[in-house]
């Protein structure tokens, strides 16, 4: 899902980077409210793991590689500003200290990994559903955020010309179909517990105070 410098034009990469800019400025009041005291270590600790989770590539075409996300856990925990904060961290420290993906394209991947995986598990995670449900709720955001994020990137590839949509979009959409099944598991299992013993208030609890 880390896509490369050298395979998106200069269109892609200024609609990509100032989209994603904006989102993220436009949430700067509530990124604020995000960072306490209490949640500043456990965001460090989760921005680690996901940082050498995402290691873990799956080759699925040339320059293009296929990894589990993060985005629907980290916005469960901490809410969709910051949890855009952490996989935007995550995606540039990848970029600058290890060339997973490039520095270019930074903008197009903070969309898809950041914006866009974040965004998405948010929407689905406020769903008005509780009880044995919530689980549900967890898994479907996990799986939705890395399938969405991942078509993004191939219409990125494709809109740009230097790979044909119709070669990239299928191999990244069955692969991220298959991760997605274990990032979604991973979110409903792991969420739930990590609330519990990092002492976090749930998202939608979050959300009545304001924060």
């Amino acid at each position: 899902m880390h896509i490369p410098d050298g395979f998106l034009d200069v269109k892609a990469i200024v609609m990509t980077t100032s989209i994603s800019a904006a989102v993220i400025a436009a949430n700067g009041k509530n990124i604020k409210k995000a960072f306490t005291e209490q949640s500043v270590p456990a965001m460090g600790m989760m921005a680690a793991f996901i940082f050498v989770a995402q290691m873990l590539n799956f080759p699925i075409a040339p320059g293009v590689s296929g990894h589990l996300l993060g985005s629907a856990l980290v916005t469960a925990l901490f809410g969709p500003a910051a949890g855009m904060v952490i996989m935007t961290t995550v995606v540039a420290l990848q970029a600058l200290l290890f060339h997973d993906g490039g520095i270019m394209v930074l903008g197009a991947n903070i969309l898809n990994m950041a914006v866009i995986g974040c965004g998405l598990a948010y929407i689905v995670q406020r769903l008005p559903f509780k009880g044995k449900a919530r689980p549900v709720l967890l898994f479907i955001s996990g799986w939705l955020s890395i399938f969405i994020a991942a078509f993004t990137a191939a219409v990125e590839l494709g809109i740009s010309g230097v790979v044909p949509f119709s070669v990239v979009v299928w191999p990244v959409l069955i692969w991220h179909a298959l991760i997605g099944v274990i990032e979604g598991a991973i979110t409903m299992v792991t969420a739930p517990f990590l609330i519990k013993i990092l002492n976090i208030r749930p998202l939608r609890k979050q959300e009545e105070h304001g924060i």
